[in-house]
């Protein structure tokens, strides 16, 4: 099945249909839920198209809110009765004195990958207007980080296990809009997204200011895909939702939604 899939998506992402493959081998051969870690959503867009050639297996999605950009996944046999307590994941309250200091979503990422912690069981960083911060992370890797991550940056911090139903709200406001374009190049969808030029959506990525999936990417002439999600350092995020065909003139008919900063 792998060979047949594998056609429909990036050279770069066999590895990650093979690691999908075996999820589904696990689910069906040992007759159990199989979680996945947090996925970004071109993995989930992956995964789930795998997963609903498989009659007998069902899966959810689960991010600890609606909505979330980072979830994991639960594959699982169509008779199991899935609920949120599977996903096995925590929600921490950083406690840090908001009146002497200023978190960033990257120095808390930061601060976590650098006490070695995998990315991909770090789900969403949320924030509100008031200096709250929240992270959302698996299990086991919430009680590390309870136990052994006492600072951000030079700021001393302490997590607090909070429940889900004190998430904060998110506040983004994704624009969608549908329009054509000559390529699906990255430099092109950026150009496009924040009605930048060209020449600066390259600069943009040559130098390192542009990641496709929470990957860095420097080639301006990188393909993108239906569900890829792009961050643009100072500019925001956007995500192409939808390719919908050539038009007379061979330009692509997209949908994409963004977020500005």
């Amino acid at each position: 099945m792998a060979d047949n899939i594998a056609q429909h998506f990036r050279p770069s992402e066999q590895t990650f249909i093979a690691q999908g493959e075996d999820f589904i081998r696990q689910a069906l051969d040992e007759y159990r839920a199989v979680l996945t870690d947090f996925l970004n959503p071109r993995q989930i867009h992956i995964l789930t198209t795998i997963v609903n050639r498989q009659t007998e297996l069902k899966f959810k999605t689960f991010g600890g809110y609606e909505g979330a950009e980072s979830q994991r996944m639960l594959i699982f046999p169509s008779y199991y009765e899935a609920t949120l307590a599977d996903f096995d994941m925590t929600l921490l309250e950083v406690n840090y004195p908001t009146k002497f200091a200023e978190l960033h979503h990257s120095t808390i990422l930061g601060a976590l990958i650098h006490s070695g912690i995998e990315r991909s069981s770090i789900g969403d960083i949320l924030a509100d207007d008031t200096g709250r911060w929240q992270i959302i992370l698996t299990n086991p890797i919430a009680r590390f980080v309870m136990s052994e991550v006492d600072h951000i940056g030079k700021n001393k911090v302490r997590f607090i296990d909070t429940p889900f139903e004190q998430v904060i709200a998110t506040t983004e406001d994704w624009e969608t809009s549908s329009l054509t374009v000559s390529s699906l190049r990255l430099d092109t969808i950026v150009a496009n997204g924040y009605n930048i030029s060209r020449t600066h959506a390259k600069e943009l990525v040559e130098r390192g200011a542009v990641r496709v999936n929470w990957t860095d990417i420097d080639r301006p002439d990188f393909m993108l895909a239906v569900n890829d999600l792009i961050s643009v350092r100072k500019f925001g995020r956007l995500k192409l939702m939808a390719e919908n065909g050539l038009t007379k003139k061979d330009k692509w008919r997209v949908e994409m939604a963004v977020i500005k900063k």
